[in-house]
Order: C-alpha cells, then sequence, then structure tokens
C-alpha cells in the first residue's frame, strides 16, 4: 500500500516541507482554481476558471503563517471554500 503524499482530503497538494522550502504551488479541481503563494506567510488564491491566476478574478483571498499550524489552517480553509461553489 503506497503513503498518501497529499495534506488534502479534497486536492492534490504536497506536505508542508514543499512550501517551507519556498516554492508556489496551483491547482484545479473542475471549475474551482487555487494557488498557494510562499514567502514570509502562505497565501491562498481561489477562483472559478480556467484563467491563471494573474488573469482571473479572484474570488477569495487569505494569508496565513508559515508553519506546520498555519499550513493546517490553510487546507482546511481552501477546502470550505471549495465547499462553498
Amino acid at each position: 500500500m503506497s503513503e498518501k503524499t497529499s495534506v488534502s482530503k479534497v486536492f492534490d497538494i504536497p506536505k508542508f516541507y514543499y512550501f517551507d522550502s519556498g516554492n508556489d504551488y496551483s491547482g484545479s479541481l473542475g471549475d474551482f482554481s487555487y494557488k498557494i503563494i510562499t514567502a514570509d506567510e502562505l497565501t491562498c488564491k481561489t477562483w472559478h476558471g480556467k484563467l491563471c491566476s494573474m488573469k482571473a478574478d479572484i474570488e477569495n483571498e487569505k494569508t496565513f503563517e508559515r508553519s506546520e499550524e498555519g499550513f493546517a489552517a490553510l487546507i482546511t480553509w481552501l477546502e470550505e471554500m471549495y465547499g462553498e461553489k
């Protein structure tokens, strides 16, 4: 049995180490798109449609502490935003 590598029940998102190493990440599920931006903090943006984040109308944006706890809160928030679609 292979180990689950995603931290989300809904999305295929890598573990915190990926972001703590300074990487950004984007993905989509159906019409729902998201981007996680890594800086001193973690910022997550969500929108609907296939446009990239620079061209899309961002519907939700929230910043979280760059820590394991902040990352867990980001994942919970992202899943909630998807549930509101």
